[in-house]
Parts: structure tokens; C-alpha cells; sequence
């Protein structure tokens, strides 16, 4: 079914919720995809707001027309709310249109646009039936946020379709819910601990809790998903990955609304976990570690960049902060020193493809794993990183943190640096006072330090060979300025050009 305009874009609930909540100033946050139609929407969003300015002009607060701000190229995923862009222009929300993961806010209010992709219900609701009479365990059924709006009509349809079949038992469907389109910004962390009810679950008294970008739903106590066939409504995109690497042991089958087919094998996305158990092992022989900044906006964020901090400096390594927006190979390769970065993001923009960078990247699950002596990956896999805070049965144990440790990579055991709580002043000073010193030294001997056995970015600076242009220590004054050539670079004024 073909969607309008105005339904498509939630007009009238986008402009009820900013004259509800008197909002003066609102950012419209659109995709790539979407910004050609930014300027209808903003026609048509004005129009709204102000016939709901005229019902009621002596309480709404809006004698002023609403500023509207259309923001593109985020700083960081589309997915996420921008908040640092729209901190920019002192906004007041932020609507977000598109593909959303639904991470929480720090600071801004969002009402979140799924948009309205086209499905034929009734051809949905067949393959469906089939699914659910072929097996014998119950289906689960999720979908991409853009299909929210046809699930009521689904899970009718779905109860006319079970009614009429003359099987019994009766197949057994479950559907998850979206709870709302609105959010408001959450500081403490113990709400966002609070929202914990997420991919690993929260059991209750009543049973467990489940959650996904943006879906939630409930299993009876004593069941977990293991129990259900999951059954997904969207196409294969990054929310499709983050529940085939959650539900890794489920078993998934996608349907693809736009040709009307069923798509049943996922070797290529489950192939996936065995390339991220190798970054694991790879993370662990580490010396220097990058913390990359892939969120200025999600809540909880600044948290687990200081666990990672803790994490990586108790395992004897050295830690470095690095906020670049979104990363590439280019700009990861400014930091040759870095063994490995980890990529503190959303849900859906964390599993960076690094096949084509210097060193691999990995996410804060993962990097618990490979820092954390004694840690062994069970086949649970963690999306969100809130999931991480302060996690208990994620602390490292006492044996065996003085053992040397085997390395698949290298084929032997080594032993990690010395714990660098207690020596990182001492070295850090001594490194930067004898910068120069070292790299005379290093330079004419053979056993000189390589990239993977430098402790920190002051060693591995002094030990390269060219390390910026700096000015002798016996001459503090600047050298005289020389004056440059001057005309076009096909023919400056001092050269004699001669035609031909």
C-alpha cells in the first residue's frame, strides 16, 4: 500500500508533540535518503502548527512562529540523535526522521519518524502461517521500525488466518511492541542501568524482558528465547545484524517485503562472529590501545569510555582517547602506534568493518573479553554498550594474572606489560624528557623497539626515524623568514620560460 505524504512523515503527531510541550525551537534531523523532501516537510509541518496555534492561541505559548532547523550530515551515525549538531543552533528537540537504533539521549527530547515502507499484509501473514505450522516451537516476530505501523494489521490478519485453520494446536505467534515514538534525555545512571532490559534480558517475578532498537516484548518465566523461532519483518541491514549476533542461537528467518520472499540461510551474518572472536585474540596481544569516540550523544557513553580506561590500563596496557567523527581508514592510519581501537558507539554502527585498516577495530563487549585475564566467550554476544556499565560477571579474576598468557596469533606464551597503574608517570616522563636521546640510541641498535613491543605513543614516537621537524636545542630564536616564489605555478616570475 502506497503511503501520503503526511502520513508517511507523522506531520500531525510530530507538530502535536512540539505544541504540546511548547517547544520553541525544533531540529529536524534527516539522512542522506530523506533530505530531498526536508523542505515539503517543513511546509507542511508549519501548516500544522499553525492551525493548532489558532485553536488555542491564549495557551499554547506560541505567539512566536516555531523555528525549524533542518540538520544533515551528522557528525557521527544517522542512526543516533545528533545533539552535538543541534546544540549548535540551541534547540529546544529534535525530530528525527529515518532509520533509527533508538539509543537514549543525554541532554535533547526526540520524537522519532520511522517512516511507513509498503507491505502487502496478506502476503506477509501467509508466509508467516507457514513459518509458524512447519515447527514446532513458537515464533517470535520482529521487524524493522519502518514496518511499526502495519503490525496491528498483521497480527489481525494473523488471528482471522489461525481461526480459520482446522490444526490444532493453534500455531503460536508472538509479536514485539514499539512503546513509544517519544523520548526524553536521561543523566542518571541509574536509569540508564535502568534500561538494561535489553538484549540479555531482565528477569521478573512475571518473567523475562527483552529489548532491540527500539522493540521490547516479555517471555513467560521460565522461558527464554532459545525456546522461540524468530521470525523478522525488514530488510538486512545493521538493526538485522545486531539481532542475528544477539539471538546467534536461534534460529532466523527473514522476510523481505519487497519481493515477497523468505530468506532462510545466514551463513554471510552469522560468518561474522567467527571474524570477531579473531579481532578478540588479536585485541589481546596489544600493547597500545585507541579508545575511539564514536557517540557525543548516547547516553551512558562517557561512562563506559572510563571503564574502558580502567580496563586497559589494569591489564598493564596504555590507553588513548581519540574523538574524530566518523572514522576511515585515513583517518585511523594518523595513529600508526595503536594496536587496536575500540569503537564505543550505538548498537548498530559498532560492528565496523576493519578489513581495510591498519588495525583492527572492536567493540567494548569485545574488549572486556580480550583485556579481562581469565575471560572466556560463552557464544553471548553484547550490542549495547550500556549492557557493559559496571558489569559484574564481567571483572577480571585473580588467578593467573602473573602467568604468562598463550597467544594463538604468535604461537607461544608471552607475558603482558607490567600493570601500568604504578609505573605510567615514571615512564611517561621519562619517555618525553629523553625523546630525542632514545631515538640517536635506537636508530644504531639492532635490537630497537618495533610497533608491536612499544609501551606507550612516546616510545613508539622515539623510536621512528623521522619525527617531525623540530629546532635545535642550542638555537631558541626562530631563523629568518625567506619570501616565497610569486606568479602561477606554470611560470613564477623568477624563471625564464621560454616558448616552444
Amino acid at each position: 500500500m502506497v503511503m501520503d505524504f503526511e502520513s508517511n512523515y507523522d506531520i500531525a503527531a510530530s507538530a502535536l508533540f512540539i505544541h504540546t510541550h511548547n517547544f520553541n525551537r525544533v531540529a529536524l534531523q534527516f539522512p542522506d535518503n530523506l533530505l530531498k523532501d526536508s523542505t515539503r516537510v517543513v511546509t507542511a509541518l508549519r501548516k500544522r502548527l499553525q492551525s493548532l496555534k489558532k485553536i488555542d492561541v491564549s495557551e499554547s505559548g506560541y505567539e512566536a512562529d516555531v523555528g525549524l532547523f533542518v540538520m544533515a550530515d551528522t557528525a557521527y551515525g544517522s542512526c543516533c540523535v545528533d545533539e552535538v549538531g543541534a546544540s549548535h543552533i540551541n534547540v529546544d528537540c529534535v525530530i528525527h526522521y529515518g532509520h533509527t537504533c533508538f539509543s537514549p539521549t543525554t541532554t535533547l527530547p526526540s520524537f522519532f519518524v520511522f517512516g511507513k515502507a509498503s507491505i502487502c499484509v496478506a502476503d506477509c501473514v501467509e508466509s508467516m502461517s507457514k513459518y509458524a505450522l512447519t515447527n514446532s516451537k513458537p515464533v517470535m516476530v520482529l521487524f524493522g521500525l519502518e514496518y511499526a505501523h502495519s503490525m496491528q494489521q498483521i497480527k489481525e490478519a494473523l488471528l482471522e488466518s489461525s481461526m480459520s485453520c482446522r490444526i490444532d494446536p493453534k500455531p503460536e505467534v508472538h509479536f514485539a511492541d514499539v512503546p513509544s515514538s517519544v523520548m526524553f534525555p536521561s543523566k542518571d545512571i541509574k536509569k540508564i542501568k535502568g534500561l538494561q532490559e535489553l538484549a540479555c534480558g531482565c528477569n521478573g517475578e512475571s518473567g523475562t524482558t527483552y529489548s532491540i532498537g527500539g522493540l521490547t516484548w516479555k517471555l513467560p518465566q521460565g522461558q527464554s528465547m532459545d525456546d522461540y523461532l524468530l521470525f523478522w519483518i525488514g530488510l538486512d541491514d545493521s538493526a538485522f545484524a545486531n539481532v542475528v549476533l544477539t539471538f546467534n542461537t536461534c534460529e532466523i528467518v527473514r522476510y523481505y517485503a519487497n519481493e515477497n520472499q523468505m530468506v532462510t540461510d545466514l551463513v554471510q551474518q552469522r560468518r561474522i562472529l567467527k571474524r570477531r572472536y579473531y579481532l578478540v585474540e588479536r585485541a589481546k596481544d596489544a600493547n597500545i590501545v585507541g579508545i575511539l569516540v564514536g557517540t557525543l550523544g548516547v547516553a551512558g557513553y562517557l561512562h563506559i569510555i572510563n571503564q574502558m580506561k580502567e580496563l586497559i590500563t589494569g591489564a598493564g596496557k596504555k590507553a588513548y582517547t581519540l574523538v574524530m567523527g566518523k572514522p576511515n581508514p585515513a583517518k585511523l592510519a594518523n595513529f600508526p602506534e595503536c594496536d587496536v581501537f575500540i569503537y564505543v558507539s550505538c548498537a548498530q554502527t559498532a560492528l565496523l568493518d576493519s578489513k581495510e585498516y591498519l588495525a583492527p577495530v572492536i567493540t567494548p563487549f569485545e574488549a572486556m573479553i580480550a583485556f579481562n585475564r581469565g575471560s572466556q566467550w560463552t557464544g553471548a554476544y553484547v550490542m549495547e554498550f550500556r549492557d557493559l556499565i559496571n558489569l559484574p560477571q564481567m571483572e577480571a579474576g585473580d588467578q593467573g594474572e602473573e602467568e604468562a598468557r598463550f597467544s594463538f596469533l604468535k604461537g607461544g606464551y608471552i607475558e603482558d606489560f607490567e600493570n601500568q597503574e604504578n609505573v605510567e608517570e615514571e615512564r611517561e616522563a621519562l619517555a618525553l624528557v629523553n625523546a630525542t636521546e632514545k631515538a640517536l640510541q635506537l636508530r644504531n641498535n639492532s635490537n630497537a623497539l618495533m610497533k608491536g613491543n612499544a609501551k606507550s605513543g612516546a616510545e613508539f614516537l622515539a623510536n621512528r626515524s623521522y619525527q617531525g621537524l623540530t629546532m635545535p636545542s642550542e638555537n631558541t630564536s626562530p631563523e629568518p623568514y625567506l619570501i616565497g616564489r610569486r606568479g602561477r605555478a606554470s611560470g613564477y616570475e623568477d624563471e625564464n620560460n621560454k616558448q616552444t
